[in-house]
Protein backbone atom coordinates (compact mmCIF):
# COMPACT_ATOMS: atom_id res chain seq x y z
CA UNK A 1 0.00 0.00 0.00
CA UNK A 2 0.94 3.63 -0.56
CA UNK A 3 0.74 6.58 2.12
CA UNK A 4 -1.92 7.96 -1.05
CA UNK A 5 -4.18 4.98 -0.24
CA UNK A 6 -4.25 5.33 3.53
CA UNK A 7 -5.07 9.18 3.51
CA UNK A 8 -8.96 9.40 4.18
CA UNK A 9 -10.06 13.04 3.44
CA UNK A 10 -13.21 14.24 4.71
CA UNK A 11 -15.18 17.44 4.47
CA UNK A 12 -16.73 19.62 7.66
CA UNK A 13 -19.51 16.96 7.49
CA UNK A 14 -17.13 13.74 6.96
CA UNK A 15 -18.41 12.92 4.09
CA UNK A 16 -15.08 11.40 1.79
CA UNK A 17 -14.06 13.06 -0.55
CA UNK A 18 -11.87 12.13 -3.54
CA UNK A 19 -9.71 13.28 -6.80
CA UNK A 20 -12.59 14.97 -9.10
CA UNK A 21 -15.26 16.36 -6.64
CA UNK A 22 -17.01 19.13 -5.96
CA UNK A 23 -17.40 21.01 -3.37
CA UNK A 24 -19.31 23.88 -1.81
CA UNK A 25 -17.78 26.66 0.46
CA UNK A 26 -19.64 26.51 3.80
CA UNK A 27 -17.51 30.04 4.41
CA UNK A 28 -16.87 33.27 3.78
CA UNK A 29 -13.04 32.95 2.91
CA UNK A 30 -10.58 35.89 2.19
CA UNK A 31 -7.38 34.43 -0.17
CA UNK A 32 -4.39 35.54 0.87
CA UNK A 33 -2.43 37.76 -1.43
CA UNK A 34 -5.24 39.27 -3.63
CA UNK A 35 -8.44 40.92 -3.05
CA UNK A 36 -10.42 38.24 -3.90
CA UNK A 37 -13.03 37.03 -1.15
CA UNK A 38 -14.27 33.38 -1.70
CA UNK A 39 -18.24 33.76 -0.94
CA UNK A 40 -20.10 30.96 1.08
CA UNK A 41 -22.18 28.44 -1.07
CA UNK A 42 -19.41 29.14 -4.16
CA UNK A 43 -18.88 25.70 -6.01
CA UNK A 44 -15.78 24.89 -6.81
CA UNK A 45 -15.18 21.63 -9.64
CA UNK A 46 -12.59 19.00 -9.94
CA UNK A 47 -10.37 19.20 -6.49
CA UNK A 48 -7.27 17.62 -5.59
CA UNK A 49 -6.32 15.75 -3.15
CA UNK A 50 -2.86 16.82 -1.32
CA UNK A 51 -0.65 14.63 1.01
CA UNK A 52 -2.43 16.50 4.22
CA UNK A 53 -5.67 15.24 5.01
CA UNK A 54 -6.82 18.64 5.80
CA UNK A 55 -5.85 20.20 2.77
CA UNK A 56 -6.91 20.30 -1.03
CA UNK A 57 -5.88 22.00 -4.19
CA UNK A 58 -8.22 23.32 -6.62
CA UNK A 59 -8.89 26.33 -9.07
CA UNK A 60 -11.95 28.38 -7.93
CA UNK A 61 -13.10 32.32 -10.33
CA UNK A 62 -10.03 33.99 -11.05
CA UNK A 63 -7.43 32.45 -8.11
CA UNK A 64 -5.41 29.02 -9.80
CA UNK A 65 -3.90 26.61 -7.50
CA UNK A 66 -5.41 27.76 -4.53
CA UNK A 67 -5.40 25.25 -1.85
CA UNK A 68 -8.17 25.18 0.78
CA UNK A 69 -8.93 23.46 4.38
CA UNK A 70 -11.19 20.51 4.16
CA UNK A 71 -13.18 21.95 7.59
CA UNK A 72 -14.57 24.96 5.37
CA UNK A 73 -15.98 23.07 2.20
CA UNK A 74 -18.95 20.32 2.31
CA UNK A 75 -19.24 17.53 -1.05
CA UNK A 76 -21.31 18.52 -3.54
Amino acid sequence: MTDEQDIVVKDSNGTRLADGDSVTLIKDLKVKGTSVTLKRGTLIKNIRLTDDEDLIECNAEKVKGLVLRTEFLKKA
